[in-house]
Formats: structure tokens, C-alpha cells, sequence
């Protein structure tokens, strides 16, 4: 296959069940008359299946035309399913076609309403819908085809809604809307947290450090569950503040200090979905500061730009606030206020789906973002997963 110049952009959508967990990420290729080619170019991609595993790939398409051989080759059944425009069922073959997929393995989304008139194959009774574009159906979906997906959720009356009208998986920027963004009822933990990333800056004593934690057992038990964890691959067993300390260093630590800002609060809660999302934005940033020749400090920064870009919403404060009280580094809070330089530009791309005008701007390659994306959401997954 000739390679493709240049590389098709992904967009790229987490979608969550109702228990706060990511089951499965949306991808979308802008369609093309290249279309089966870009496929098999994302597809093709090295070790692509793994880095997404546990979760399975969901793959939008406005026409199962481009579903050839080669494609279905590189999408097996029991990782990868089609979301499909509903609309193409009007069109001769159409149906048939999805039906012979289904018959092959595949599970299969309906997107948006079908045709007037146009019967819907028994086999394909599992649907998607946009609340942004087509709100809910007046029809309760049958369970016994789900998991049922909506799109486009971006509050948590949305949310509700969807969940009330039958549906199982959620895509949206729910976890971001401020009347549910975050645990608020004991924030002694987070500011526990702020207190100990203060002390990291200042290079403080590990004394001063270890105090912190042992007034907060429950804080010192996400620390060294997450450390512990396969997200980073340590190969001792880690049983102590000190041994954190010693083993892996502060700058590791300052990190998952970082992340554990937006871990649940009780044993019992949710997990937090912008846990996911803070760690994902902070890998590709320190991903596209590496790419542009940035060195370990310069990509810590990146990392840590990128996990406290949804502080706001965690904390319910405005982020200038925050940033007063961190005493972070003028770039750093340029980036998160103002979105200012490089780090900004950076922080607002993984804010959106770019254009390709907006990568060229920002001089990023299709195939650099990809990577990014990819290699970001495989850390963001076992994050998730681990806290």
C-alpha cells in the first residue's frame, strides 16, 4: 500500500458508560473519495489495537462504502465497530450491506434517524443519536439490543436525559459542566495535594512531605495504589512515602501528585471522568514539546500544563486563582489563562478536533498528531483505569 502524504486526521471522542468508566473511543476520518486508503493507513497503524486495549475502537462513517476487504483486514470484529449514517439506508444495497456485516461479527450503531418509509433490517436495532443535532428519540431504544450511544453531551441535564431515554454509552463534554465536574463534599485531600505540589517546587525537605501524607491516609493509599500501578511500569513493589521518594523521584511524584487532584474522593464514589481527560491532555502536550525538541524540564512543564488545564472546573474557582496560588512558571500561566505561546497553542488544540490548518499554524504534522493522540490516550486509559 503506497504510503499516504499526508497522513488523514483523526478525530478522536472518549464515550463513557454510567458508571464514569471509558468503554470505547469514537474515531472519524473526514470522508473523502480516499477514504478506504486513509482507513487502512490509520488502521495499519503499528501496535494501534493495543494501544487502545482494554477499549474498543468505534468508527464513525457517513456510507459503509469504505469498508472493503483490505479495511475489514485490519478492523476485526470483536475490537472495532461501525457507526453508521442511518440516512444511507435509503440507498439501494445499503441495508443489505450492513446486514452482512452484522452477520460477520460486527457490531453495528445506526446514526441519527432512519428514512421515512425505509424499513429498518431486524439485525440492526442498536442506535446512536447526536443530542446536539438530533436530540432524543421518542422512543425508549430496546435494552435488548444496547449498548445504546449518544453523542454530543455536554451538560449534565444532557446527561440525565439520556440516561432517563434508555441509553447506556455517553461522548460529550459532560464531565467538564460545573454542576458536575468533580466531588466537592471534603476537598481537604486537594488541598492537601496543592500544599505537597507546593512543597515539591520548593524542593523541600522529604520530611516535610512524608508529614503531609500521614495526615491523610487516604491520600497516602491512592499515592502508592497509583504508583504500584501498571500504568508505570514499576518493577519493585513500592510500600512507603520514602521508598516513592528514593525508587522513582520527585519529579514522578510531583506528576502523579498531579493526577491524584482529581481521583475520587470516597472509596465508593465514581471514578471522575476529567481524571481521564487532565491525563491525556497532559501526555500529548509533553508528547508535542518532545516532537518539537523540548527538553525533560520543558516537558514536565508541558505535562503539568496540561493535567491542571481542567483545575477550574475541578475546584469550582477561577483559574487565575489557582494559578496565583501555584506560582507557576510565567509561560505556564500564560498558557493556562490566556492560552498564550507555544504551550498555549499546544493546550488549545487538544481542547478541540484541529483543522489541518490549525496543526500547519502550529507547524504538527497529521502524522505527529496522530501519535500524540494515540500515545496519550493509551496512557490516559490505564490512568483511568488504576485511580
Amino acid at each position: 500500500m503506497a504510503e499516504l502524504d499526508p497522513f488523514p486526521l483523526v478525530a478522536i471522542d472518549p464515550v463513557a458508560n454510567g458508571q464514569n468508566e471509558w468503554v470505547a473511543l469514537c474515531l472519524r476520518i473526514q470522508p473523502g473519495a480516499n477514504l478506504a486508503q486513509e482507513l487502512q493507513a490509520v488502521f495499519g497503524t503499528p501496535d494501534l489495537l493495543a494501544a487502545i486495549a482494554p477499549l474498543d475502537g468505534l468508527l464513525m462513517l457517513d456510507h459503509p462504502a469504505a469498508l472493503t476487504p483490505p479495511v475489514l483486514a485490519l478492523t476485526p470484529a470483536n475490537r472495532i465497530g461501525f457507526v453508521v449514517a442511518a440516512s444511507t439506508l435509503a440507498e439501494d444495497g445499503v441495508a443489505r450491506r450492513l446486514t452482512e456485516l452484522h452477520e460477520l461479527g460486527y457490531r453495528l450503531w445506526l446514526d441519527g434517524t432512519p428514512p421515512a418509509g425505509v424499513a429498518v433490517p431486524p439485525a440492526l436495532r442498536t442506535i446512536a443519536r447526536d443530542y446536539r443535532r438530533d436530540g432524543l428519540p421518542p422512543a425508549r431504544p430496546a435494552a435488548l439490543f444496547g449498548p445504546h450511544m449518544v453523542r454530543g453531551v455536554d451538560s449534565v441535564k444532557a446527561f440525565a436525559d439520556s440516561e432517563m431515554a434508555g441509553f447506556d454509552w455517553f461522548s460529550g463534554d459532560y464531565p467538564c459542566d460545573p454542576a458536575t465536574a468533580g466531588d466537592t463534599n471534603d476537598g481537604t485531600s486537594r488541598r492537601r495535594i496543592l500544599t505537597l505540589l507546593g512543597l515539591l517546587s520548593r524542593d523541600a525537605d522529604s520530611r516535610e512531605l512524608e508529614l503531609q501524607l500521614k495526615q491523610d491516609p487516604a491520600l497516602s493509599y491512592h499515592l502508592l495504589k497509583l504508583v504500584n500501578s501498571a500504568a508505570f511500569a514499576v518493577s519493585t513493589q513500592i510500600t512507603s512515602f520514602n521508598q516513592a521518594i528514593s525508587l522513582l523521584g520527585r519529579r514522578q511524584l510531583q506528576r502523579w501528585l498531579q493526577l491524584l487532584l482529581y481521583a475520587r474522593q470516597h472509596a465508593d464514589g465514581l471514578p471522575n471522568l476529567l481524571l481521564p481527560l487532565a491525563a491525556r491532555r497532559g501526555a500529548q502536550l509533553e508528547a508535542l514539546c518532545k516532537d518539537s525538541g523540548g527538553d525533560r524540564d520543558a516537558c514536565d512543564l508541558a505535562f503539568m500544563a496540561g493535567v491542571f488545564s481542567l483545575l477550574d472546573r475541578l475546584l469550582h474557582m477561577p483559574m487565575a486563582d489557582i494559578v496565583a496560588d501555584l506560582h507557576l512558571p510565567e509561560h505556564v500561566s500564560g498558557a493556562l489563562l490566556a492560552r498564550s505561546g507555544q504551550l498555549g497553542d499546544w493546550l488549545r488544540l487538544t481542547e478541540a478536533h484541529p483543522s489541518r490548518a490549525d496543526l500547519e499554524a502550529a507547524g504538527i504534522t497529521p502524522a505527529d498528531w496522530w501519535n500524540s493522540q494515540l500515545n496519550a490516550y493509551h496512557w490516559a486509559i490505564q490512568v483511568g483505569r488504576n485511580v
